[in-house]
């Protein structure tokens, strides 16, 4: 049941923005007197699931759920029409149009989306808010992987600044170091000592080669807040209320012992609970992840927002989004980074195992920026890679012939379909061998 909840989120966030995405490129074609013949969610090679013809386009649902598309007369797409290309030019195609309307039409889609992003993320100011943590919240500070104990962090470390700034939020000094150059960290040891500690520069890509991406792990008690029914935790009989005392006689101190235990499949886990004071033991058997559909109670503050204040906030939350992961894509082109390639099976472990609107929309604001951004790639057969061709017209006023595009469309095509083959079989093998 827990994946079919993410998996029906997954659909629901994909299939909004892919209808909305390809809304960006209609409404701009119907505006310049382009004919659309086609505009599906979901590809329909051969088959449709459903489709209905309204006036010139035919509006429909395909079978194959890798994304949509909208055919446009006069264009080499997707669809590698070539008998219409080979006639001439009519002036309701797409071809016939001036290059900047040309531009304009395959800048849409990726316009909605950033838009939506942003849009998202100001609703959700407006209506949940925003939490963060002090280090008051942060009673037992950090849990510090080794690596960023050579620099002389130590767990039950608090920081107090980030090159002389406070941080907003205790808890983002991973990605303060991974992506803002946070290189002066000052330290609040758990003697009550206080020490600025300097890392190197490149100290954001030897984390990562390292593993060590999540180098400070905020320590929280394992009480158990919340557990949702349908996770493998509940069936195997944690409950709400429990406190972890030991695992297989090994007492521990913080959650983030449990959790890395539990995400380890060559643990058998003998569990020992204080249930309202009497000692409970539990066995979770072997081979699945027994974190996900749990959380526990981690003291924060609570920050809401008028209107006004969650427009500022919401357009700040999708820049920052946008920046941080165009940041991350230095990590990509690394021998690790390009392991660390997920399909659609890691999206759709993004989502909530039990259907949690705030979770889902959060998650469709970042799908929404994340895709804004992977279409704007230079690539032949995205977005990108048809403003670049029309940049190149209107800068050299010379149009690349049919030919050309042709080829470079099916170049394209079989790069992308690569790597969705490759993506996919990397959570494949992180499902079969961990």
């Amino acid at each position: 049941m827990e994946y079919l909840i993410k998996g029906g989120q997954l659909l629901l966030s994909l299939s909004l923005l892919i209808v909305l995405h390809e809304f960006g490129h209609y409404l701009p074609a119907r505006k310049f007197k382009t004919r659309v013949e086609k505009f599906y969610l979901f590809f329909d090679y051969k088959i449709s699931l459903f489709k209905k013809k309204i006036g010139d386009t035919e509006w429909g649902i395909g079978w194959i759920p890798l994304g949509g598309y909208v055919k446009i007369s006069g264009m080499i797409d997707e669809s590698m029409d070539k008998e219409q290309m080979d006639k001439e030019p009519q002036e309701w195609e797409f071809r016939a149009k001036p290059a900047w309307q040309r531009l304009i039409i395959m800048i849409g889609g990726v316009t909605v989306n950033l838009i939506v992003g942003i849009l998202i993320y100001i609703m959700i100011s407006f209506v949940w808010g925003k939490d963060y943590t002090t280090n008051e919240n942060l009673a037992h500070g950090y849990e510090v992987n080794s690596f960023f104990e050579e620099f002389g962090f130590k767990d039950g470390d608090k920081i107090l600044t980030l090159n002389g700034e406070q941080p907003f939020s205790a808890t983002t000094i991973n990605l303060d170091i991974a992506l803002h150059g946070a290189k002066d960290i000052e330290v609040l040891h758990e003697n009550g000592t206080t020490e600025i500690i300097t890392i190197p520069e490149e100290t954001d890509m030897e984390m990562f080669k390292a593993g060590a991406m999540r180098g400070f792990t905020a320590r929280y008690l394992p009480l158990i807040d919340t557990i949702y029914e349908n996770c493998s935790g509940y069936a195997a009989g944690l409950r709400k209320g429990d406190y972890i005392k030991s695992i297989n006689n090994e007492p521990i101190t913080y959650w983030n012992e449990f959790e890395a235990k539990a995400k380890d499949s060559n643990y058998v886990m003998k569990i020992e609970v204080d249930r309202n004071g009497s000692l409970v033991m539990i066995d979770l058997p072997l081979g699945e992840n027994y974190v996900s559909g749990i959380s526990i109670n981690r003291p924060n503050e609570h920050m809401s927002y008028s209107f006004g204040e969650s427009l500022s906030q919401g357009f700040s939350l999708g820049i920052q989004t946008l920046g941080d992961y165009v940041g991350q894509m230095k990590y990509l082109f690394t021998s690790k980074g390009a392991g660390s390639v997920g399909g659609f099976g890691a999206i759709g472990g993004m989502f909530s195992p039990t259907w949690d609107w705030h979770s889902f929309w959060l998650n469709t604001a970042f799908l929404s920026i994340v895709l804004a951004f992977m279409n704007i790639l230079p690539i032949p057969a995205l977005d990108g890679g048809h403003i670049m061709f029309l940049l190149y017209e209107i800068i050299s006023g010379r149009k690349p012939n049919d030919k050309f595009m042709e080829y470079a469309q099916a170049a394209g095509m079989i790069l992308l379909l690569g790597l969705l083959l490759y993506a996919n079989g990397n959570d494949i093998y992180k499902a079969i061998f961990g």
